[in-house]
């Protein structure tokens, strides 16, 4: 039995073909359907979002028109019926700034009234004031103003100092009259004149003080007692043998010595009991 004939190469290859085209539309009609179903996605979505944006601006536009409206300075200023100042062009929020020289134009006018205040006058003491409040009829400027908790001795209590020239009693000084003695060879201004030529003629000064103390327990107590203060001396001034800082205040107790310059003379607080 004869064997058939294979088909011709022509009629196989256009079969291949067209099995190669039907491929072909079956993938793009899959493609035209996922993009189909794409477009219809996004369309969806792109609508809730203005949806979305709809209902946010809907609730903004109804929160503002609730709220009330916020009055500015000047509204508040007019409705209290105060005066309201121009002070310059009004700058607004959004809108550019005016020229400079339109800005600067009614601070550089000379004849505007100005708002601001004067300079207070300043009553405190100048340096010159308080010299001459410190200067004396005859002319003489004094070193030492007495602080403000200068006080005279309680009456339960009687100073002396006395002055020892040779071992000898030269001169008593009863304290209690004054809450400041100056010592000094100047007798125009000086309390206690010390005339030996190593002496200043403002030596010295022994003040009364109000001094209020702290002890271990806390309590505070207040009391008046004397201090030795040198006033920036030439030679200096001696407690018990030993010579004081200038310008502070040094302590004094009962039975303390004193002595001025190179003088000899000694001098010597005491207190009793009245």
């Amino acid at each position: 039995m004869p064997a058939s004939p294979s088909p011709p190469p022509r009629r196989r290859h256009r079969s291949r073909s067209r099995s190669r085209e039907r491929r072909r539309d079956r993938h793009s009609e899959r493609d035209r359907g996922d993009r189909s179903k794409r477009d219809r996605d996004g369309g969806e979505r792109r609508e809730r979002r203005r949806d979305g944006d709809r209902d946010r601006r809907s609730r903004r536009d109804e929160g503002r028109s609730r709220s009330p409206r916020r009055r500015s300075g000047r509204e508040e200023v007019e409705e209290r019926g105060g005066p309201l100042e121009e002070v310059g062009p009004a700058i607004r929020r959004g809108q550019p700034l005016p020229p400079q020289d339109v800005a600067l134009k009614d601070e550089l006018d000379p004849n505007r009234e100005r708002s601001k205040s004067p300079e207070k006058a300043n009553f405190n003491q100048t340096g010159i004031l308080a010299k001459a409040t410190l200067t004396t009829a005859t002319g003489t400027v004094l070193k030492y103003t007495e602080p403000g908790e200068g006080r005279k001795p309680p009456s339960n209590q009687i100073w002396k100092l006395f002055v020892f020239k040779d071992g000898n009693i030269a001169q008593e000084i009863e304290l209690n009259e004054k809450s400041c003695w100056l010592f000094g060879r100047d007798r125009n201004v000086v309390d206690v004149p010390t005339d030996h030529p190593s002496c200043s003629s403002q030596h010295a000064v022994i003040q009364f003080r109000y001094i209020v103390k702290t002890n271990e327990f806390g309590d505070k107590k207040g009391s008046i007692k004397p201090y030795i203060i040198d006033l920036e001396s030439s030679n200096g001034t001696f407690l018990a043998g030993d010579r004081i800082p200038e310008t502070r205040y040094v302590e004094l107790r009962k039975g303390d010595m004193l002595k001025f310059g190179s003088s000899s003379r000694e001098y010597v607080l005491m207190m009793d009991k009245a």
